[in-house]
């Protein structure tokens, strides 16, 4: 349906296309995409008449959007069960009920190539190039041993590992430092650009506490970290970013640091950290701050609940999610980083939304 659509977007720059322009390519998918989940999904065309909505092309932040809360829910996807090539499920307690992800085999290479072209563009910024990198995984290997379902932070895993080589986990399935692993990464690769990947509680409790606790310290002599979801635990250890940043460089060295957002209900869309400390949208995707109460645009500098919208999801009717996270939209096209496009804050989880962190909980 989108696809040669979504195609059109691979030849875009990420971030340097104007807010205006993004937005009428925008439309024009993300209306399409309105109309073919309609026709394909039962539950959102059911949505859509509870709401009395007409499928006019109208501006995409009119659009009626799903919480992400009905996918764990309801089973939601656009395509036959035996079209399914991948399952993703979003992470949780065991008394929690997940998220289930369904993408077809269009859809998966769809969203690994457009993840492909969003860190590749922060490489080539950092001064790496487009080569890949020897990774270091704060992880433990046990979290990517189903190929056919994958949970947040293995899908998470599976997404990047792609960029790199040498692939190293840092952790033992028990979640234990993996000494012997860590110490030959480093000893092999300590003087050339690496890159480092993990979640964020996860990378804190897991790797930096407990090289603390060893008195162990590695110093590159430049890396590259990305890490993502888990603020919420780090909070109530009054742990900032710039505290989680300043851990890094201390325990590894020459490290930039750079945080990212996203949920495996829009999986492949992913919204990074610049370098002065806002998350970005990509050009395929956008955002939306709406109050709290009344649900209306918040516009910018006023705190609300996060909408995200995406070209990117045609299996499953995830092309525009009212998240339960809060955020601050702090302008468009004007980040002194020099990305185009809407960029924003994320302050934490609405008051009584569960806790779904991708690395809050380990399984």
């Amino acid at each position: 349906m989108t696809s040669s659509m979504i195609e059109s977007f691979y030849e875009l720059p990420i971030y340097d296309v104007a807010q205006k322009e993004k937005e009428d390519l925008l439309n024009n998918v993300l209306n399409q995409l309105n109309h073919h989940h309609y026709k394909k999904c039962s539950e959102f065309h059911n949505l859509i008449h509870s709401m009395n909505y007409s499928l006019t092309n109208a501006h995409y932040f009119e659009h009626p959007f799903l919480s992400v809360r009905l996918f764990k829910m309801l089973e939601l996807k656009s395509i036959s069960s035996n079209k399914v090539f991948k399952q993703l499920n979003s992470s949780g307690t065991s008394s929690q009920i997940v998220s289930k992800i369904f993408l077809d085999a269009q859809g998966a290479k769809d969203q690994s190539k457009i993840l492909s072209k969003i860190l590749l563009d922060l490489f080539e910024k950092k001064g790496l190039g487009k080569k890949r990198l020897p990774m270091l995984l704060i992880e433990s290997p046990a979290v990517v041993k189903n190929k056919m379902s994958f949970s947040a932070r293995g899908a998470g895993i599976q997404g990047l590992s792609f960029l790199g080589r040498n692939h190293t986990y840092a952790l033992n399935d028990d979640m234990t430092l993996n000494h012997q692993a860590i110490n030959e990464f480093f000893e092999k690769f300590q003087h050339e650009p690496v890159l480092i990947f993990g979640f964020t509680f996860m990378i804190w409790k897991y790797f930096i506490e407990a090289n603390k606790m060893h008195d162990k310290k590695y110093f590159f002599d430049q890396a590259l970290l990305l890490h993502g979801g888990g603020w919420k635990k780090l909070q109530s250890m009054a742990v900032s970013n710039q505290t989680f940043k300043k851990g890094i460089e201390d325990a590894l060295g020459n490290v930039s640091v750079h945080n990212f957002y996203g949920m495996v209900e829009q999986t492949g869309t992913i919204y990074v950290e610049c370098e002065q400390g806002y998350l970005h949208a990509p050009v395929f995707s956008d955002v939306l701050i709406r109050d709290p109460l009344t649900l209306e645009d918040a516009g910018i500098g006023k705190e609300g609940v996060i909408q995200l919208f995406s070209a990117l999801p045609e299996s499953y009717p995830g092309h525009s999610l009212l998240t339960e996270d809060l955020g601050t939209l702090i302008g468009q096209d004007n980040c002194t980083c020099g990305r185009k496009g809407r960029y924003f804050t994320v302050k934490g989880r609405l008051a009584r939304a569960e806790n779904r962190g991708c690395s809050d909980t380990f399984q």
